[in-house]
């Protein structure tokens, strides 16, 4: 009995030994990198994580939140584990991308599960969204899944997120970048705000690093600081091509931006052994979209079919206004599932209505104008600068680049003071905006668009204004699929109501074959 005691006895101690001569090990073998601050030492930590929580609460997320599963044991203290335990979690993980442990991963896993605790409780109830859609397309295109937890470190999850230098949505695309990889960026339309399309674009770009690297830790730092720097990092090495050997030659906020992808991955997986329970959120995850091929506005939409407007903008964060601009392109609307077929139903209602209320200053631009070059259908705007903005946040709200603005106002900084006047040549969309006045006074006096101006070809865009209705007519022959407003659309200065003046009609319903008279003139 004493000789089995005293086996026992040597086999713990013997594995006690090896435990802590394999946390020595990883400790010597890391320990350039180690720091007791990650800001400190290790590099710059993302604007993701170092964002206001609460006020990222306070946004348009947060009524979509109820409270913390009462089953999950939530608590405001993080766990302590050894090192041996995140390397056996770690390994355990199913991946493709090397997720190695070292003292740098501690450091970021300890401030995803330690001061930023609340902000893991907000990406897991988004998660549950979001990760289902980007999981799809990260599929389709043959990569690794947990590319997914990129967009954790780039956003924490916020599709309008926006940076301090204009990067913006869940994939932090910068404006030239996005519009190099085909997103649509104007003063109405953000694509890199949209789920979908900005998670294309992300798979398109890891997939152009990957063909240059072959390595997805290299990819994931070219993806923040560029090639340009990481073919820096790596000459300076002396032509090395691993991460952690390039690692002290990156620029500081790269150096924590592979670890902070691994502890997202550690975090995401493993939440529960850090007593951190997700938000519960009440965004529909059955989902479905329909095509728009007309201007809508999506207070329209929220109000016919009794939907909360601000859900409407967490489905479709890429319109910044609201608008849809349909009559440029087909245009998507995403809606609850159950929502989609009440839509089509009443699709022709919901065009017509407050339609001259909330699309009042908005004009379309006719099929002749769309065809123009891109540059000669821009629009000459005045923004005056409000408190807190600068030219980033400028810059990203209508679709342009610091750079131009500065170059437009004859600006040397960043800077501008509030009430500045800044002139603007904007992408409108396809959308003009005239001078805000009621629909009714627009019936009585012309009202004329926003001048739009180009470097090659200034003057007044090619539009026409509002008049009121003459007593020369056209004649019109209804299509299958026409509706009051689609027609209404196709001749400036005509209103439904008008269509209904001239045509005596009481209703909105209309035959295919029926003559209409168009006033004009």
């Amino acid at each position: 009995m004493r000789k089995h005691l005293l086996t026992t006895l040597l086999c713990l101690v013997c594995s006690f030994v090896g435990v802590k001569a394999q946390e020595d090990a990883i400790g010597e073998q890391y320990s350039s990198l180690s720091a007791d601050s990650i800001v400190a030492e290790v590099g710059l930590i993302p604007e993701s994580l170092d964002a206001n929580v609460d006020s990222l609460f306070r946004t348009w997320h947060v009524q979509y939140f109820s409270k913390i599963d009462e089953y999950c044991h939530d608590d405001v203290e993080n766990v302590y584990f050894p090192d041996s335990i995140y390397v056996q979690r770690l390994e355990r993980l199913p991946r493709i991308i090397s997720l190695p442990y070292n003292k740098v991963v501690r450091d970021c896993i300890d401030l995803y599960a330690g001061r930023r605790r609340d902000l893991v409780r907000y990406m897991l109830g988004m998660a549950d969204f979001y990760f289902p859609i980007i999981e799809q397309i990260l599929d389709k295109h043959g990569l690794p899944l947990e590319l997914k937890y990129l967009a954790v470190v780039e956003s924490a999850l916020n599709p309008v997120a926006l940076s301090r230098v204009g990067a913006c949505g869940l994939w932090q695309f910068m404006l030239p970048t996005g519009k190099s990889y085909g997103l649509e960026i104007n003063s109405l339309v953000d694509e890199r705000r949209d789920p979908l399309k900005a998670t294309e674009a992300a798979c398109q770009y890891f997939k152009d690093m990957y063909a240059i690297y072959g390595d997805w830790n290299l990819v994931l730092a070219a993806y923040n600081c560029g090639p340009g720097n990481v073919n820096k990092a790596i000459r300076r090495s002396g032509g090395k091509n691993n991460f952690w050997d390039i690692f002290p030659y990156l620029p500081r906020e790269t150096r924590s931006y592979v670890p902070l992808f691994i502890a997202a991955n550690y975090i995401m997986n493993y939440y529960c052994d850090h007593n951190i329970c997700p938000m519960q959120t009440n965004l529909p995850l059955a989902t479905d979209t329909v095509m728009v091929n007309n201007m809508l506005h999506l207070q329209q939409v929220a109000e016919l079919l009794h939907l909360d407007i601000e859900q409407l903008r967490a489905l479709n964060p890429q319109y910044k206004r609201d608008i849809i601009p349909g009559n440029a392109k087909p245009s998507v609307l995403k809606l609850p599932a159950a929502e989609t077929y009440a839509f089509v139903g009443k699709e022709d209602t919901v065009h017509l209505y407050r339609a001259e209320e909330l699309l009042a200053n908005c004009i379309p631009l006719n099929a002749a104008d769309r065809a123009m070059s891109h540059t000669a259908t821009k629009e000459k705007i005045t923004h005056v600068v409000a408190s807190g903005e600068n030219l980033y946040t400028i810059a990203n709200r209508y679709g342009v680049t610091a750079k131009d603005i500065r170059k437009w106002n004859g600006l040397k900084s960043n800077r501008v003071p509030r009430g500045k006047r800044l002139k603007l040549y904007v992408d409108n969309g396809g959308v003009s905006f005239a001078s805000n006045q009621s629909a009714k006074d627009k019936e009585k006096q012309p009202v004329t668009t926003a001048q739009t101006i180009s470097k090659e070809n200034p003057g007044d865009v090619k539009t026409a204004d509002e008049k009121t209705a003459g007593k020369n007519f056209i004649s019109y022959k209804v299509k299958p699929g026409d509706s009051l407003y689609s027609i209404s659309k196709k001749y400036p200065g005509v209103t439904t109501s008008l269509l209904q003046k001239a045509n005596g009609l009481t209703g909105t319903g209309l035959r295919p074959g029926q003559v209409l008279k168009i006033p004009v003139g």
